[in-house]
C-alpha cells in the first residue's frame, strides 16, 4: 500500500508494479496523478487517520506499506507496521523522526552533531529562547517539510518583528509548536540511505542549492558531491549517527546537513525516501543502484539488492523560478527534449499565476540532467533553466 499518490510518489507506484508488486494507492485526492497507475485505488477521506487506514489495510491483506517523499502520513505508517506487524519503523519511530524537537533531543542523547536548538508554542518564550542563541537563528515548524514557515532571524531582532515570523511557522506546524535553533552556515548537503536489518548502508551524497534567507527553498540538486573527500565523508558519519540516534531500521533515510568551520551539523533525517526526486531519481543515475527498488524490499521484508545495476552517471536537477507575475508565453519549450534531459516539466502555462517563491510548492518547473560528471550536468541544468523562458507579466 502506497500512501499519497502525487507526482513524487509516482515512481514508486510504477516501480512497484514493474517488480510484479500488487500496488494500492491511498490518496485523499481522487485525481492525484498516482491514482490511475496503481492496480487499485482507493479514496479514504483521511489519509491521517490511523484507525481508518488500518482498517483498510486489513481488509486489503497488505504485505507492506510506504510513505515515500512525504512525513504527512508517518504516524499512520508506524501504526500500520505495528498492529500488522509488517517490516518498517514503528509508531514510535514515526513519530520521533517527525517531531523536530523529539528529533533534536536524540540526537543530543546519542552525541550525534547537530545545532543548538529549542521548542515551544508561546511567542513571549520563543523570543527568550532566540535572545538565548545570541548570534543567527532559525524558525521552523516542528513537525512539517517543505521549507514552509522557516525565516532566518538575525540578532538584535525585536520582538514586534519576531512575532509574526514565530506566527508563521507554529501555523505551518502540525503540532502547533516552533523550533528556534541556531544558525548554520555553509554548505548543505543530503545524505541517501536504506536501512536494513540494523546496518545503515549510505547509498549517496547529494550537493544542494537553496534560495537566500529567509525562505531556504531549494533551488537544486547534484549528485555525486563535488566537495572533497573529507567533507563528504564527514557528512556521511554524521547521518550514520544521526539515523542511530532515532533508532531508525527497515527503511529509507534522507539526512539533510551541512557544514560549517570543518564540522557537520545534522538538519534533520526523515525515515523515508527524500523528495524533489532526490531519492526517486537522481540517486538510481548517480549509483546505478535502485533505491526505489530497495525500498520498496525493504517495506516487504525482503533484503535490499544494493549494488549498482547500472553506469553510474553525473546528475543535476534545477527548477524553474520565473519573475512572479501571470504567464504571457513559454518560450524553448522544446530544447528540454534534448537527449541529454533524462526528466523535465513545467508545471505552469499561459494565464497561470506565478508567485514568489517561498515554497517548494511555489517552483514552476524543473529539468534533470545527466553527463559524464556532476560538474558538466549541472552546467547543462543551468543553461536549460536560463534558455528555457516562463515569460510573465
Amino acid at each position: 500500500m502506497v500512501l499519497a499518490a502525487g507526482l513524487l510518489q509516482i515512481p514508486v507506484i510504477k516501480k512497484a508494479r514493474e517488480m510484479g508488486v500488487y500496488v494500492i494507492a491511498v490518496d485523499d485526492d481522487p485525481n492525484a496523478p498516482g491514482m490511475t497507475l496503481a492496480d487499485k485505488a482507493i479514496v479514504p477521506g483521511g489519509l491521517i487517520n490511523e484507525n481508518k487506514l488500518l482498517t483498510i489495510a486489513k481488509e486489503e491483506q497488505i504485505d507492506g506499506v510506504i510513505h515515500p517523499c512525504s512525513e504527512v502520513a508517518m504516524n499512520v505508517m508506524g501504526h500500520i507496521n505495528d498492529e500488522l506487524h509488517l517490516h518498517g519503523i514503528s509508531r514510535e519511530t514515526a513519530v520521533r523522526a517527525t517531531n523536530k524537537h523529539l528529533m533534536r533531543e536524540a540526537f543530543e542523547t546519542y552525541g550525534a552533531p547537530s545545532p543548538k536548538s529549542f521548542c515551544t508554542d508561546n511567542v513571549e518564550e520563543g523570543y527568550r529562547m532566540f535572545l538565548s542563541i545570541n548570534g543567527k537563528a532559525i524558525l521552523k515548524p516542528s513537525r512539517n517539510s517543505g521549507s514552509r514557515g522557516i525565516a532566518e532571524i538575525e540578532p538584535g531582532l525585536s520582538f514586534e518583528v519576531f512575532a509574526p515570523l514565530f506566527e508563521r511557522s507554529k501555523k505551518e506546524s502540525r503540532d502547533a509548536s516552533v523550533m528556534i535553533e541556531q544558525f548554520i552556515e555553509g554548505p548543505e548537503f543530503s545524505v541517501e540511505i536504506i536501512v536494513w536489518d540494523g546496518k545503515v548502508n549510505v547509498l549517496q551524497v547529494t550537493d544542494k542549492k537553496t534560495t537566500e534567507a529567509p525562505y531556504f527553498v531549494e533551488l537544486g540538486h547534484s549528485q555525486p558531491s563535488l566537495f572533497p573527500a573529507e567533507v563528504v565523508n564527514a557528512v556521511k558519519d554524521a547521518a550514520v549517527k544521526g539515523v542511530k540516534a532515532l533508532q531508525l531500521n527497515d527503511c529509507a533515510a534522507h539526512a539533510e546537513v551541512k557544514y560549517q568551520d570543518g564540522k557537520p551539523y545534522i538538519m534533520e533525517i526523515g525515515a523515508r525516501l527524500g523528495g524533489d526526486f532526490i531519492s526517486t531519481e537522481l540517486t538510481h543515475l548517480s549509483t546505478g543502484i535502485d533505491m526505489v527498488a530497495a525500498a520498496i524490499n525493504v517495506a516487504l521484508g525482503i533484503e535490499p539488492y544494493l549494488k549498482p545495476v547500472a553506469e553510474p552517471q553525473g546528475v543535476a536537477i534545477r527548477y524553474f523560478t520565473p519573475v512572479p507575475g501571470v504567464v504571457k508565453d513559454i518560450v524553448g519549450e522544446d530544447l528540454l527534449k534534448r537527449p541529454d534531459v533524462y526528466d523535465a516539466e513545467i508545471y505552469v502555462k499561459s494565464g497561470d499565476e506565478v508567485k514568489e517563491v517561498k515554497s517548494s510548492l511555489d517552483r514552476s518547473g524543473h529539468v534533470i540532467v545527466t553527463a559524464k560528471s556532476a560538474k558538466e550536468a549541472i552546467v547543462e541544468a543551468e543553461n536549460l533553466i536560463s534558455s528555457v523562458e516562463i515569460i510573465t507579466e
